[in-house]
């Protein structure tokens, strides 16, 4: 269960607080935030990024919705990490039994549960502001998935703003929830995170992938799923690679057909 309710100063946030504190969490922190509309795509994302990020030394700062930051929170548990969430409400607001739980469990785990409030509901106020505390706290930050319109891109630019590195999950050009990150990379404010960890973005494996896709587009236009079983690879992996190729103009796409421009 949770201990006693303190007051903690970060950077020019009065933060209240729910666990022990320790310095060495905020060392090295990594913000993983999207969609509260999650897609399978998404999960599969979530469940392979942060491990390696947990392995890695970071500790995942999340938004504590429902979507991508609650699959980051759970995800970091699962594997043993150390994760930091940050409410949209007042620390001592009811939360439904399910969500406390799980807040209860990142306290067990050396976590922290922060907030700006002490008994404040969520409204649309204060999920903004919660933002910038994640985004005061995150180091960088990965983008998981995002529409347009969305929350997830308001941090992106808070933490722009703060001149952090942003990294972007390239999706299916055909998903809404991908939009955003998409965008994010098509106007150069983010870096495409396509490998085993944030300071080597671009794998040989990526790039190899990329030069395969291009070999078997030489001589006819094809689909993702003609891509994916003629190279016998996931397509959701295909999917992801087509976006950055697409972004990068290193294909074009027309009717849901690829091919080299």
């Amino acid at each position: 269960m949770f201990m006693s309710m303190q007051i903690k100063q970060v950077g020019k946030f009065n933060l209240y607080y729910k666990g022990t504190w320790n310095d060495k969490l905020f060392t090295k922190c990594m913000g993983v935030v999207g969609s509260r509309r999650i897609t399978n795509y998404g999960h599969q994302v979530v469940e392979k990024i942060v491990p390696q990020l947990v392995f890695d030394g970071w500790t995942i700062v999340s938004g504590f919705m429902y979507g991508v930051d609650i699959a980051a929170h759970k995800t970091c548990l699962e594997c043993g990490g150390k994760t930091i969430a940050v409410l949209g409400w007042g620390i001592n607001y009811q939360n439904d039994s399910h969500d406390q739980k799980l807040l209860d469990q990142i306290v067990d785990s050396d976590g922290l549960v922060l907030s700006l409030w002490n008994d404040q509901p969520g409204t649309n106020w204060t999920f903004p502001a919660r933002n910038k505390v994640v985004a005061e706290i995150s180091h960088e930050i990965i983008v998981v998935e995002a529409a347009i319109k969305s929350g997830a891109l308001l941090t992106a630019t808070m933490v722009r703003n703060l001149k952090k590195p942003i990294w972007a999950i390239p999706g299916p050009i055909t998903s809404s929830v991908s939009a955003g990150t998409n965008k994010l990379l098509a106007d150069g404010l983010a870096k495409p995170w396509l490998g085993k960890s944030p300071s080597s973005p671009l794998t040989s494996s990526a790039n190899s992938l990329q030069t395969s896709i291009l070999n078997i587009l030489q001589n006819e236009s094809l689909d993702s799923s003609e891509i994916s079983r003629k190279l016998q690879i996931p397509i959701n992996q295909i999917s992801a690679e087509l976006s950055v190729m697409i972004l990068t103009g290193a294909l074009s796409e027309k009717n849901g057909k690829y091919y080299q421009p």
